[in-house]
């Protein structure tokens, strides 16, 4: 196959854009999400709000670790798509299907079972009854939830990232429209609570499902790929392929999620305001990250494609294109918690509620924390995604795992509780420490005789060495 021509930074910046952009669109329309039945259920109830909320954090946390398996389908098929292995992308994709369905299943008696363990946690009664109830049912829409994720690393890695974005927002309306039915019990439905926000997270996870297969399935440029035909068949060679890939990547990804989880408990241990500011300022920095992780995504599909072209300067262009962007993301994002903190804090509570003297000032200090570290936290979202494009995890697992746990929960209480630095010093081993990864990727791609882009694309594709003859 014939290597392009290295395009200039502006072309690489486009090509990171073009796909980044609605890349974000869709991650912050699925955050979205969780922002709309977190407000429904707040309206609803105290009760099922914190049911809902211990429910949807137990759910994340699995659905997290089995996302892992969409993530190694992204860069695998954009390689070999490069590559114009047709044949192989299809093989990545449905073994990434398989193992998500597979880890669905073996997980599902967890949220069948899950009031009792609620309880044995130290939840009060009534929240580990209901959290229970949310967890039976929301359990079924984890494997169609993790088909989903497959399907949009699918579509992306071959271009098509519009169709992501606007399957995604129009979930987000589905789900509004079927937390007012369910929650509520509008339209001569059953008033639920949180078991209809549960319900409705299902019903949307099947219409997300429903409208991304028919796309992959039907679209006449994707036929090719004959994603369904003999779908029942295993290839067990690419099951091993996307588990060896996906599987760090899961325990990476749960490492940092367990790392946020421990801080709002250990946040809590200070007081309700400190937790409410803490809840506050997350939201709004999850919200932000969504851009770096947008970028993050179309990075490893371009440097997933340079590979399977055997590109090294189109990869390496790649590469610089998409962390300049995201440097420049990060200053911007540093501007905003600066100048706006105030008012993006206090639009999350009522301007007559007593306790915002309170929890506003110190929401804003917790954004100002976040602001010192932009640039570390977007690099490290890129580092990853580079990573991921050339298809080495195992690494960043370990490192995510030594950075998150071994480190970052030890400091963080010392800081917060020994040192006396309270919220503030959790965050900053929540926003400063976890770009630790960041540093030692960056030792991984600098720290060898050569860097890590001239070692790894000789050495071919891993796909590509184990075709089927």
């Amino acid at each position: 196959m014939t290597i392009p021509a290295t395009l200039g930074f502006r072309a690489n910046a486009r090509a990171v854009l073009v796909l980044g952009l609605p890349l974000i669109g869709s991650h912050m329309a699925q955050f979205g999400l969780h922002v709309t039945d977190t407000i429904m259920l707040g309206w609803y109830g105290v009760i099922d709000l914190a049911a809902g909320a211990l429910g949807a954090t137990m759910f994340f946390a699995f659905f997290t670790f089995g996302a892992g398996y969409a993530n190694a389908v992204m860069p695998m098929v954009a390689t070999s798509a490069a590559a114009g292995e047709e044949t192989e992308v299809r093989r990545a994709t449905r073994m990434g299907m398989w193992l998500s369905l597979a880890y669905a299943a073996v997980v599902l008696p967890f949220f069948l079972f899950a009031a009792p363990i609620l309880l044995a946690l130290g939840q009060e009664p009534e929240v580990s009854a209901l959290g229970g109830a949310y967890l039976a049912i929301v359990g079924f829409g984890l494997g169609p939830a993790l088909l989903v994720m497959v399907l949009k690393s699918y579509l992306a890695a071959l271009g098509r990232t519009q169709v992501v974005l606007w399957v995604t927002v129009s979930a987000v309306f589905v789900n509004i429209g079927l937390n007012w039915i369910l929650i509520f019990g509008n339209l001569g439905a059953p008033e639920m609570g949180a078991r209809g926000a549960a319900l409705a997270s299902v019903f949307v996870q099947l219409f997300t499902l429903g409208v991304m297969l028919a796309y992959a399935v039907w679209l006449p440029a994707l036929r090719r790929y004959e994603l369904m035909v003999r779908f029942w068949r295993p290839d067990w060679q690419a099951l091993r392929q996307v588990n060896a890939l996906g599987l760090p990547i899961g325990l990476a990804m749960l490492a940092e999620t367990g790392l946020f989880a421990a801080s709002a408990v250990m946040m809590g241990w200070l007081g309700a305001h400190p937790l409410a500011a803490h809840s506050i300022a997350l939201e709004i920095t999850a919200m932000f990250f969504m851009v770096h992780m947008g970028l993050s995504n179309a990075a490893t599909v371009l440097v997933g494609r340079a590979r399977g072209r055997r590109d090294i300067d189109g990869l390496r262009a790649a590469a610089r294109a998409s962390l300049i962007l995201s440097m420049g993301v990060a200053l911007a994002t540093m501007l905003v918690y600066f100048t706006l903190g105030e008012l993006m804090v206090g639009a999350f509570l009522a301007p007559d509620n007593p306790e915002r003297a309170v929890i506003v000032p110190l929401g804003v200090t917790l954004l100002w924390v976040a602001a010192l570290f932009q640039l570390a936290d977007g690099g490290q979202a890129m580092a990853m995604g580079l990573l991921r494009g050339i298809q080495d995890t195992r690494m960043p697992m370990v490192i995510a795992a030594i950075s998150y746990w071994l480190i970052g929960i030890p400091v963080s209480y010392a800081l917060a509780f020994i040192a006396g630095f309270d919220g503030v010093g959790l965050w900053v081993v929540l926003v400063g420490g976890v770009p630790l990864p960041r540093r030692v990727g960056a030792g991984r791609r600098h720290g060898q005789p050569r860097s890590w882009m001239r070692i790894m694309l000789p050495a071919g594709s891993r796909i590509a060495q184990s075709r089927t003859p």
